[in-house]
């Protein structure tokens, strides 16, 4: 079995509400094993027998559709690819030119936009924002600088731009589930 961690998108979010117990009583209910949630944001930890990440998303994504009638991207990474997201995040670290991790966010893409696509969004959002833009491996890294909240960069405006749907995730977030994934499990 390998651990494995899920970000649901739309989840608890515009209407979306999902309980958490009901989430993981439903993976398990698939062959899930000691699935666990990590606030109520969909960030589900869980043991699978090793598959492609892909699989294991889209049967995700098909759970939370049948069970639920909610229509949430999946993207599932290991605790190495995870670590992976957080160390290539340009963004992330420590002096001058890093952010605030909590306004420093990898966006987990469900497709790779073209290099076009982000040099068009990141010119048209120039006079928008003070925001910082990076593109990773099917990742969006953004330094939101001083708030999330009142950036103009919203998941609609970054989905239309690039033609990918995408969930985010915070430094502190992803530092969290990192140490979750390194907890030894009985």
């Amino acid at each position: 079995m390998t651990r494995y961690v899920a970000f649901l998108g739309s989840i608890n979010v515009g209407g979306n509400r999902l309980l958490m117990a009901d989430l993981r009583d439903a993976l398990e209910r698939e062959d899930f094993e000691n699935v666990e949630t990590v606030v109520a944001s969909g960030n589900v930890l869980f043991d699978h027998e090793e598959r492609p990440p892909q699989g294991i998303a889209d049967k995700i994504a098909w759970v939370v559709q049948d069970r639920f009638e909610i229509d949430s991207l999946s993207v599932v990474k290991t605790r190495d690819e995870l670590v992976a997201a957080v160390e290539q995040n340009p963004f992330h670290g420590t002096g001058p030119d890093h952010g605030e991790d909590k306004f420093v966010h990898t966006i987990f893409l469900d497709g790779q936009p073209r290099d076009e696509s982000l040099a068009m969004m990141v010119d048209e959002h120039k006079s928008r924002g003070p925001e910082r833009i990076a593109l990773g491996d099917r990742m969006l890294f953004i330094d939101y600088v001083a708030s999330v909240g009142d950036s103009k960069l919203t998941g609609a405006f970054l989905e239309r731009r690039l033609g990918c749907k995408g969930t985010a995730r915070n430094m502190n977030s992803l530092k969290r589930i990192v140490a979750k994934m390194d907890e030894v499990k009985d």
